[in-house]
């Protein structure tokens, strides 16, 4: 694994902790302040004030049970900028407590500033998002 790719992986591994831990305080570190994050198809939010309050959302509309981890990962870098295809896993619980588990395909844009890399896209639907995809 090249520098960039585990660099990355590395970056992804400690917000998908965050998002799990619902720390949505240290979340924002990995974002650019301009980024965009897709809620679901057809809604998308900019701007680091804009996508802690998503995730709060989310968090809630999960019921607080969200749970995030990585499959495999391909990198594509273009000079400061890497777009991230990877394999994300979820687990939520319903009301009652059953969990469901599942994959998604998502696609991220990091752009690189200094020594750290930030999200500038955060698509964790990828390409489902031409098929609507709303799990």
């Amino acid at each position: 694994m090249d520098a960039v790719t585990h660099a990355l992986q590395s970056t992804i591994e400690a917000a998908d902790r965050a998002i799990t831990a619902e720390d949505f305080d240290s979340l924002m570190d990995f974002y650019a302040d301009d980024a965009t994050l897709v809620v679901k198809p057809g809604l998308t939010v900019s701007g680091k004030p804009a996508i802690r309050r998503a995730f709060v959302a989310i968090a809630e509309h999960f019921n607080h049970s969200l749970q995030v981890g990585q499959g495999r990962m391909e990198v594509v870098q273009g000079g400061e900028v890497a777009l991230v295809i990877m394999e994300t896993s979820l687990s939520v619980a319903d009301a009652s407590g059953a969990r469901e588990s599942f994959t998604r395909r998502a696609t991220y844009v990091f752009r690189q500033v200094g020594e750290r890399w930030l999200c500038v896209v955060d698509n964790s639907y990828g390409t489902g998002l031409l098929d609507g995809v709303l799990d």
